[in-house]
């Protein structure tokens, strides 16, 4: 016969083969059954705070280790009974028959030992359940404490594996959640224009996204940087790991090492605990350093610096840490003309400016459009719960008459509103291009002090009424009163692009195209 110690070696080895508790109790049944007079093992969980106790698992007498499941919730006199076996290290039987009987399938509770099962996490309960007629000798008892500690170590793994999956089960509920909200099916959807418009930069990415080099890409706000740059992410080694995207244009100055590169408790006013800067949060995956022109010079020389040596100190910190993270800077502002200025660090621009991808306008790109256009339709429909809808020939058509200064991002913000303004039924294109017979917000008419040959509101030209303007007229005219009312001021906060809610840059690149010079507005 076998010895004892063979049997709790066997327990042992199926403790840690098995991280189930199902399939672990399932396993050692068969091996205890040749040790002990043995009908069944089950393995309960208690939970303190309820003063529950279920049945996790049994096996044996015939019974699959799923089968008889059981659960019972003891009353507080009882519960304090029960409390100080529970915190020993000792089998017992007598004790617990009383509730033993509401817990594990009938006829099985009739002759059993039970030991507590201690963890770090909580308190489980190994029973032994005796065959009919059949009663546990005090050699049995002796083994019966000895597999205490191995099934302790199998509730214990199993009670791991359990939080696991419902850690799992919650971030697959967030990434539905957030497809749902963006209007996605998937995470990583193909770049839409990837074989038209946008073929060569797609065929750019296919060449540096398997490599770790820096990538700079360029192009007019609005143009899809960020979609580019999680392309290059899923398509490269680091595919698995974080993608991290900083603004670097919404950081504040005095915020930037701390949000880069971390900062230990107590380093500065504030710091209440120790903080992991971006590049920590990115180790192993991509770096998206979006505007990354709008960094401070001092900035600037510390971030060379983790591009060379791969390590970072945080703020109040005392050692550097090693960093694994692949940069991808992204900006609309000529660096090259920024280095000439010294407003950029030539050293940082030699080190980001080693693989370059300049994005197309998409005005440079009108082919794309229907496609972009189903695009953000699908997208707006699902996040805004409302039936799909298919756009005309008459919506693409007014759609690609337009010059797009805003780029692919004032595209999807127009499909939104003509979803919306269309109410599930149609696209209300027109009204959602201001080109709906809808009045515009009036600009405020302010007197012009300019002198000859300045123009004033009487001088700038306006259809007669019932006409609709050219397109390109009529924006001209609308950026034109724009610069009467503010004088010939673009930016800041009473400049024309607050006053018509765009961005400065983007209203500069089209008063260039429309032949505007905001100078013959100044006083």
């Amino acid at each position: 016969m076998k010895q004892p110690v063979d049997a709790v070696s066997e327990v042992w080895r199926q403790a840690c083969r098995h991280i189930d508790i199902v399939e672990c109790v399932t396993a050692i049944s068969g091996t205890l059954a040749e040790h002990l007079p043995l009908q069944a093992v089950a393995v309960l969980r208690v939970t303190p705070a309820d003063r529950r106790i279920e049945t996790l698992a049994v096996s044996g007498a015939g019974r699959s280790a799923r089968q008889g499941f059981g659960a019972v919730v003891l009353e507080p006199a009882a519960w304090r009974r029960l409390s100080p076996w529970l915190r020993g290290s000792d089998v017992d039987g007598a004790t617990v028959l009383t509730w033993l009987r509401a817990v594990l399938p009938e006829g099985l509770a009739e002759n059993a030992l039970a030991g507590p099962l201690h963890t770090a996490d909580g308190t489980g309960i190994l029973v032994l359940v005796a065959r009919e007629g059949a009663t546990f000798s005090t050699a049995d008892r002796r083994l019966a404490r000895q597999l205490l500690e191995p099934l302790a170590a199998a509730f214990e793994n199993d009670g791991r594996l359990h939080e696991l999956r419902t850690l799992r089960e919650a971030a697959e509920a967030d990434r539905q959640t957030l497809l749902s909200r963006l209007g996605r099916q998937h995470v990583s959807e193909e770049l839409v224009g990837g074989r038209t418009g946008l073929r060569h930069v797609l065929e750019r990415v296919e060449l540096v996204a398997r490599s770790d080099l820096p990538v700079l890409i360029l192009g007019e706000t609005g143009t899809g940087k960020e979609v580019v740059s999680r392309a290059i992410h899923s398509r490269s080694k680091r595919g698995d790991g974080p993608f991290i995207r900083v603004n670097c244009g919404a950081i504040p100055a005095e915020l930037v090492d701390s949000q880069l590169f971390g900062h230990e408790k107590g380093s500065f006013t504030g710091a209440a605990e120790q903080h992991q800067g971006w590049f920590e949060r990115a180790d192993g995956g991509t770096l998206f350093l979006d505007e990354i022109g709008e960094l401070p010079l001092p900035a600037q020389v510390r971030l060379l610096r983790v591009l060379q040596d791969h390590q970072i100190e945080r703020v109040g910190g005392r050692a550097p840490l090693h960093v694994d993270v692949r940069i991808v800077a992204a900006t609309h502002r000529d660096l090259a003309a920024m280095v000439k200025e010294r407003t950029f660090r030539e050293d940082l621009w030699y080190r980001i400016n080693v693989f370059p991808i300049l994005l197309p306008t998409l005005r440079e790109r009108m082919e794309d459009i229907p496609d972009l256009v189903r695009h953000f339709v699908q997208r707006a429909t699902t996040r805004f719960g409302l039936p799909a809808v298919e756009p005309t020939e008459a919506d693409l058509a007014q759609l690609t008459a337009y010059d797009w200064p805003g780029n692919i991002r004032e595209l999807g913000a127009v499909i939104d509103r003509a979803v919306i303004l269309g109410a599930g039924r149609v696209l209300d294109v027109a009204a959602a291009l201001g080109l709906g017979g809808r009045t515009p917000t009036a600009l405020p008419q302010v007197p012009s002090a300019a002198g000859a040959g300045a123009p004033t509101l009487g001088t700038v030209p306006t259809a007669p009424t019932g006409m609709l303007l050219p397109l390109a007229a009529a924006m001209r005219q609308h950026i034109e009163r724009a610069l009467v009312a503010t004088r010939g001021r673009v930016e800041g906060r009473r400049g024309a692009a607050a006053l018509l809610e765009i961005n400065p840059h983007t209203l500069r690149a089209r008063m260039r195209k429309l032949g505007i010079d905001a100078a013959r507005f100044r006083d």
